[in-house]
């Protein structure tokens, strides 16, 4: 189920680092070099496809940079910020 704005502002304020922008979040990762990002991503893939959910991914380089929204609600759910959530854990400090 689409989140209401209140409900977005309250899981936004869960995930460090995250922004809204629309109907989606997004979050930029810098990496030491680009085999870092890419591991990163093959990580971030691994646990997208166990949830069937996938976010939209942009690299550059060193620069990851991961979009998250529910297509088929056409905004944002609770699975966004859990994947969020779940992303978050896989970087490398």
């Amino acid at each position: 189920m689409r989140l209401k704005q209140g409900q977005i502002e309250t899981e936004l304020a869960k995930v460090k680092g995250w922004k809204l922008r629309g109907k989606s979040i997004y979050k930029l990762y810098i990496f030491e070099d680009f085999m870092q990002g890419i591991r990163f991503i093959d990580r971030v893939a691994s646990a997208a496809e166990g949830m069937n959910h996938h976010p939209d991914i942009e690299i550059r380089y060193n620069k990851v940079k991961l979009t998250l929204t529910t297509h088929d609600q056409g905004g944002l759910t609770k699975k966004d910020f859990k994947l969020a959530a779940k992303i978050d854990q896989m970087k490398p400090s």
